[in-house]
């Protein structure tokens, strides 16, 4: 689960079946009675009809909670992070940074770092795209030291400067308004 419209979910498959939910996080689901194997069986089905997947091993959960942490810093937090990533993954998961960054760069086949670089600049393209933050703007908001440290990163990733990025949107939905 890495969205709210998947807590939504979550919660209503949860209710659906008749179990009272304690909570629902992004990433998992508590709820206030112990499940027999049928029952998660029949959670497991509900889950995968709406597109989720029940998880059940230990370093899939916690893969699953990292990338969750790190959407839910992304895309949801206005606050800033008064922490280095590695330490603020540290202080949520209550694991060594070295062990969660080597299982998730083992299971996931990309760093931390990456995942994190990859999900701001999908941000910062959303941003873009909606017209309603000017650049420096987008950097205070997600965390970027300065607007030439946001735009480096997103040329490094994109290939493109954030204007450039900018203009070919604009030009697209100035062709389209031409059909």
């Amino acid at each position: 689960m890495v969205c709210i419209r998947c807590k939504m979910v979550v919660r209503d498959e949860l209710k659906n079946l008749g179990f009272a939910t304690v909570r629902v996080e992004l990433g998992e689901a508590e709820v206030d009675e112990e499940l027999t194997q049928e029952q998660l069986l029949q959670v497991k089905a509900a889950l995968l009809r709406s597109g989720l997947e029940l998880m059940d091993h230990k370093k899939s959960i916690l893969i699953q909670k990292i990338k969750s942490i790190i959407v839910e810093l992304v895309h949801y937090s206005e606050e800033p992070l008064v922490v280095n990533l590695s330490e603020y993954l540290h202080q949520k998961l209550n694991h060594n940074y070295t062990y969660l960054a080597n299982l998730f760069s083992q299971v996931q086949g990309t760093t931390i770092e990456k995942f994190y670089i990859s999900h701001k600049i999908e941000r910062v393209k959303e941003l873009l795209v909606y017209n309603e933050l000017n650049l420096t703007e987008i950097a205070y908001r997600l965390h970027y030291s300065s607007v030439a440290h946001l735009s480096a990163q997103f040329k490094k990733v994109t290939g493109l400067t954030p204007s450039h990025f900018k203009q070919l949107r604009e030009k697209r939905r100035t062709m389209l308004e031409d059909l």
